[in-house]
């Protein structure tokens, strides 16, 4: 019996209708570009991206198959959704870079902390849609968590799509724009607050005696492990604590020792002193 020949088909975009441009494809950029290609958001076609060397282009556009070039103004013609991924002092020049390409009908995107969406529609001198992202570095590995609030010409359509995009690489929350630089001080900061207390549960797996290469695992795989109970159960992280603290055991000492230290405290002056910074940064 003959076979019955089956051409290959590819599997369609879940976006296919939205052309994105990625402007500054560098850390968090391209962490985002390589995100829509792996989760099969976008296809290779719709997607361009820009760098500030044609040899650096020329080398991303092979690696990832997608359109990247040195060129900002001729990558926004071409897209629906621009993602501006530029550091935040370089903002104003790029958005005056790609003003002529610029319609009502596109959506700004902006991951450049601390500035304001009212200051980049303004400088695009129109009644475009502005939204402002603050995501972090665990996005590389899908596991980001990103807060996201809407300038004043947004539509509902294009924060979906917005929320859409950066759940790609994690979670993402839409909170006022007042809010944002709270956002950037506990979650865009935090994953360093985070590697500190894994850090130091490491250097204490070794001061009572394990290798320091287990105790490591340990420390951040109990710290991934928390995390994800709070997430997937709901429950208030006291709840959780209190669960693993039972009568006269070991976990209500290690807890006195880290309230007597002031680590919940010194957690909180944390955050406060860096959202302040992201105010200072704000206000220029």
């Amino acid at each position: 019996m003959a076979e019955i020949a089956v051409e290959a088909t590819e599997v369609p975009a879940q976006l296919p209708h939205v052309r994105v441009a990625v402007l500054g494809a560098g850390k968090i950029g391209g962490i985002l570009l390589q995100a829509f290609l792996k989760q099969n958001l976008f296809a290779p076609g719709q997607i361009h991206a820009t760098v500030g060397h044609a040899d650096r282009a020329l080398a991303l556009s092979t690696q990832w198959g997608v359109d990247v070039t040195t060129n900002n103004l001729e990558a926004v013609r071409q897209s629906d959704l621009i993602l501006l991924g530029v550091k935040p002092f370089q903002v104003p020049d790029l958005v005056a870079e790609i003003r002529p390409g610029l319609t009502p009908a596109k959506t700004l995107i902006s991951f450049a902390a601390s500035v304001k969406t009212r200051a980049i529609e303004e400088a695009a001198g129109m009644e475009i849609g502005v939204i402002r992202a603050m995501p972090n570095t665990p996005s590389a590995l899908g596991a980001g968590a990103a807060g996201l609030c809407k300038g004043r010409f947004v539509r509902a359509e294009q924060m979906e799509l917005a929320v859409r995009i950066f759940e790609t690489v994690g979670r993402a929350v839409v909170v006022d724009e007042k809010h944002m630089d709270a956002v950037t001080g506990l979650s865009a900061s935090g994953p360093a607050y985070i590697y500190i207390i894994i850090e130091a549960l490491a250097e204490a797996g070794v001061k009572v005696g394990l290798s320091r290469d287990v105790a490591t695992q340990l420390a951040a795989q109990t710290t991934f492990g928390a995390a994800k109970m709070v997430l997937e159960t709901g429950y208030h992280p006291a709840l959780l604590k209190d669960a693993v603290t039972t009568p006269a055991g070991c976990t209500i000492d290690g807890i006195l020792e880290l309230e007597e230290g002031g680590l919940r405290v010194t957690l909180i002056k944390a955050v406060m002193r860096a959202t302040e910074r992201a105010k200072q940064l704000a206000a220029g």
